[in-house]
């Protein structure tokens, strides 16, 4: 059983193809893992422009290949965990398959639970009988979802979003990846435990 992350934002060319290549490495390691992405308003075939490639880059990720695609419902059904990079990102994937709530968190709303839920891990894989890695990072999402309501906010409903760079400075490029670079790599901190945990050879 393949577990399968989507990475969403607008025109797929910035943020969640970032997001997406920096979730694959963090978790090349795990077997049957697949991560992609798409956008709600994808430029379709398009590239990741320069500046988010050169941020990329610095940290080893090669971002040349991608190519943008349009969201569409089966990409959301098949999802078992959606990573938006904004709240009306996360409000259209609901829109188009309201049973995606309970998979669906923006990238920083997730690493907030994480920091607060990863204690409680090792129950909730007991609890689902877990013993594979894929069921490991399934629990996790699932117990991610029931604690949601549990989590204080942040000061700003903002600070769930990843602010968009296209089309501005490379200022607002440097300003995005900063806060996307570690909310990605505390998201795959959190499942790659839940899959270590579920099996420990992973």
């Amino acid at each position: 059983m393949t577990f399968t992350i989507l990475s969403v934002c607008t025109g797929n060319i910035c943020r969640s193809p970032v997001a997406e290549l920096i979730l694959a490495d963090a978790l090349a390691g795990v077997a049957d893992v697949q991560v992609e992405s798409a956008g709600t308003g994808a430029l379709v075939a398009h590239g990741v422009p320069v500046p988010a490639q050169l941020l990329a880059a610095q940290r080893g990720i090669d971002t040349t290949a991608h190519r943008a695609r349009q969201v569409d419902t089966s990409m959301i059904r098949g999802a078992d965990l959606i990573l938006t990079m904004a709240r009306e990102h996360r409000r259209a994937v609901v829109e188009h398959v309201p049973a995606a709530m309970r998979r669906a968190f923006t990238l920083r709303e997730l690493a907030r639970i994480a920091d607060v839920v990863e204690a409680d891990v090792p129950a909730a894989l007991a609890a689902a009988n877990a013993t594979t890695a894929t069921q490991g990072m399934a629990a996790a999402v699932s117990l991610a979802a029931a604690m949601r309501g549990t989590v204080p906010p942040p000061a700003s409903p903002e600070e769930f979003d990843i602010v968009d760079p296209y089309r501005r400075s490379d200022e607002v490029y440097a300003a995005s990846f900063s806060e996307l670079a570690p909310a990605a790599d505390r998201v795959a901190g959190f499942l790659l435990h839940a899959a270590r945990l579920a099996q420990p050879s992973s």
